[in-house]
């Protein structure tokens, strides 16, 4: 049983006069009995808490930052009228702060053998699954004065994927691949690209691309075209160590670097590559292999959903074997790590040779734009303290990238609005090298 606020008002709206005119126990009892009486009258007429019956339906999944809807059908079949307040619970997370008991608490009524459908709106501000937690429900009595009070559980998952915000650069980059694929612009050749048809010679044109026995064969001088490769392997690694875990302004590493992952897919598979997706720390965290292009991103915002960082230190032996097991044959692999010195230095750098023997690699890194922003403070003591520590941060981030260089590996090391952009890029100047 719940009192509620009315009651408490009538009690002590009845203690007065009876301070004032009778203070004894029959005073005390000639108003606290009617009282007693018309609560329990209304806590029996107040409609029962554990035959109501609950079913969920809306959205099972959600993008980061963006409004799902959970409905929730309340089915009365007790003869008498709910008059209820519900409180839909979910976790703290699945609202933005301070929004939370507005958008869980409804109030409803519903007749007898009636049903009504609340809708509840998330707002979820992480990745991951959310779980709807218990329904609790409150019914009042006719009178206001009790209430039955109970819970209920009624199980539903939302899925909050990734924001998948590079998208934004989507268009720009295709267009920049069909200028590559020879749709808007005149093929060129590069080494490692594909032959794709012949045409008559235009002056300027590279004479190392005549085709002599075409020549021959007609009355004029033929030259092959070439488009970028096709159908070549990309494996994309995930580091999900404790370096993921570094929040750069408010966004987790991990979350910059899924973005980044996410926009070269995409485009990775309109060129008509295959992509694969690695998430490993002491282990393997999820894999994503064999998908078709319609099937791709779907599946891997799906797997990056639930990836969560790991508070260890990335066993990169044990990331360089699955890496090669997932790849058997020349790829590209895109490793979206982090570059501080000492990781680098003890950890991947030894295994490296291992992975750049067989595969064209790229390290991908998520640099704070706070560092250069306490690089070019000036006007105060403070200020060429800061100077003089983020310029020592950015020389040794310099460093670790010229030694990854030295092994052949091209170094993607941006800000988290410009990784995926300038990752985007730099696939695409290996395409028109050739070097996939």
């Amino acid at each position: 049983m719940a009192l509620t606020g009315r009651t408490a008002l009538l009690a002590a709206l009845g203690s007065l006069p009876v301070g004032i005119l009778a203070p004894s126990w029959s005073g005390i009892l000639a108003v606290n009995a009617p009282l007693t009486l018309a609560i329990l009258c209304d806590f029996a007429l107040a409609a029962p808490v554990r035959k109501l019956q609950f079913t969920r339906s809306g959205d099972t999944s959600v993008r980061l930052g963006e409004t799902a809807t959970v409905q929730l059908t309340v089915t009365n079949p007790s003869p008498r009228r709910l008059r209820a307040h519900l409180r839909d619970a979910w976790p703290p997370s699945s609202w933005p702060p301070a929004t939370e008991a507005a958008a869980s608490r409804h109030d409803l009524t519903v007749p007898a053998g009636e049903r009504r459908r609340l809708t509840t709106e998330l707002r979820p501000s992480r990745r991951g699954d959310r779980h709807a937690d218990r329904i609790t429900v409150r019914s009042y009595g006719p009178l206001g004065l009790a209430a039955r009070q109970g819970s209920h559980l009624v199980p539903w998952t939302v899925r909050v994927l990734p924001s998948f915000a590079s998208r934004k650069h989507l268009p720009s980059k295709l267009a920049r691949l069909r200028e590559l694929d020879g749709r808007t612009s005149v093929l060129t050749r590069g080494e490692g690209t594909e032959f794709d048809s012949l045409r008559d010679y235009v002056p300027g044109d590279d004479t190392r691309s005549i085709d002599w026995r075409a020549t021959a064969r007609q009355n004029s001088v033929a030259v092959r075209t070439w488009r970028p490769e096709r159908d070549r392997h990309i494996l994309l690694v995930l580091d999900t160590g404790r370096t993921s875990a570094g929040r750069v302004g408010d966004v987790p590493r991990l979350d910059a670097s899924m973005d980044a992952a996410l926009l070269l897919a995409a485009l990775a598979s309109r060129a008509g590559d295959r992509v694969d997706l690695l998430a490993h720390d002491r282990r393997i965290r999820t894999q994503v292999q064999g998908r078709s292009s319609g099937e791709l991103l779907p599946a891997l915002v799906n797997a990056m959903a639930p990836l969560e960082p790991a508070f260890v230190e990335t066993d990169t032996r044990g990331l360089s074997a699955a890496v090669l097991a997932c790849a058997p044959r020349r790829s590209l692999v895109v490793l979206l790590t982090g570059i501080d010195s000492a990781p680098v230095e003890e950890g991947l750098l030894p295994v490296l040779p291992q992975l750049t023997k067989r595969h064209t690699v790229v390290v991908a890194s998520v640099a704070d734009p706070r560092i250069a922003e306490m690089a070019a403070a000036r006007g105060s003591v403070d200020s060429v303290y800061e100077a003089a520590a983020g310029a020592q941060s950015q020389e040794q981030r310099q460093q670790t990238a010229e030694k990854l260089r030295r092994y052949g590996v091209t170094v993607v090391d941006a800000t988290p609005d410009e990784l995926a952009p300038a990752l985007a890029d730099a696939y695409l100047a290996l395409k028109a090298a050739g070097r996939l």
